[in-house]
């Protein structure tokens, strides 16, 4: 299982942890009270920790695209290693931490009323304060393509090569059996050639269709993620891009449609985070392998430590009745004398 992909499979799900268990609880007290109640210093970290974790979504995607383009388009141009995994997933992380620091620099929590600031926190809201107009219209830009427009683009066109050349052209590096027969074919040579022993050339053609197999049931599970990240990730982009660019949504008339739209939003990013391992789980039969495996381990451990207090505890019931015998046969042995 450690392989290049789920090296970065591992890191996607971390992202997704991340924004479950410290975005999710703010924002959903938030949704449901429509009140920042953690202060300004939460103000600027869980927004801020919340777009560090959409970058490694986006980055950690695009570079497991990268790596499947190459492995499958480029096999012969580039090798694809555990260790530049772990170098890109480090930079992943140190990449988005720092492009994202104006996120935290502009958060600020403040109230609606600034009369009842000392009185309640109840109108209290975590918003960005920009100084001037420009500044959030250009980060929001660059942001919706950095984050979402240029990485999504160029994700789909490797798809489309990949799938183009999984389905429908033979991939470079294997030998001349074609995979638009591959199905046809019942792991059997049809013309040996002199000299080659039959099971060889046998195996050699069951492996390459069980590679083939393996690589479209990844690159189908991959496409998977992808379409669900860009459709989760879809409306909260245009929300943004409209409110911080366009400067749409200032009138009060529509304000709970708007609320109800930005509220639904959020809760698609928290589905994407919870859809990824139902994908991987349906969708790849090594991860649920190796997830029952792991807790087939787990039970095992425990079984074993069931055992063994069993066992402890026969012992030292077996013990005290050795002792407890002992000493009837003393008194009994003790009264005859």
């Amino acid at each position: 299982m450690r392989t290049v992909t789920n090296y970065f499979i591992v890191n996607l799900s971390f992202a997704d942890v991340l924004v479950t268990i410290i975005c999710l609880p703010a924002s959903l007290v938030v949704d449901i009270t429509e009140t920042w109640f953690f202060g300004n210093t939460l103000c600027k970290i869980v927004p801020y920790l919340q777009t560090i974790s959409v970058s490694v979504s986006v980055l950690t995607l695009s570079c497991i695209a990268q790596d499947r383009w190459y492995a499958i388009c480029h096999p012969l141009m580039f090798k694809s290693t555990a260790k530049r995994a772990r170098k890109s997933i480090v930079i992943i992380w140190v990449v988005s931490c720092v492009i994202m620091i104006p996120q935290a620099v502009v958060m600020e929590s403040s109230s609606l009323l600034p009369e009842l600031t000392n009185k309640t926190s109840l109108f209290t809201v975590c918003d960005e304060h920009w100084g001037a107009e420009i500044y959030p219209k250009v980060y929001h830009t660059c942001f919706f393509i950095v984050t979402y427009f240029a990485p999504l683009c160029l994700m789909v066109l490797a798809y489309i090569q990949i799938c183009h050349k999984l389905w429908f052209q033979q991939i470079p590096g294997n030998t001349s059996v074609m995979q638009r027969k591959w199905r046809s074919m019942q792991c059997s040579a049809s013309s040996p050639s002199p000299g080659e022993p039959v099971r060889v050339r046998t195996s050699t053609v069951c492996a390459e269709i069980k590679q083939i197999r393996a690589r479209r049931k990844t690159a189908r599970m991959l496409m998977v993620v992808l379409f669900v990240f860009a459709l989760c990730y879809l409306p909260i982009s245009i929300l943004n891009l409209m409110k911080r660019v366009f400067g749409s949504f200032k009138h009060g008339n529509d304000r709970e449609t708007v609320y109800a739209w930005f509220t639904f939003s959020h809760w698609l990013i928290y589905a994407n985070s919870a859809a990824n391992p139902i994908i991987y789980n349906f969708l790849s039969g090594k991860f649920r392998e190796e997830f029952k495996a792991a807790f087939s381990c787990c039970q095992r451990k425990e079984q074993s430590q069931t055992v063994r207090m069993r066992t402890s505890t026969d012992s030292r019931k077996s013990m005290s009745t050795q002792v407890i015998n002992m000493d009837n046969v003393s008194r009994i042995s003790d009264h005859l004398v």
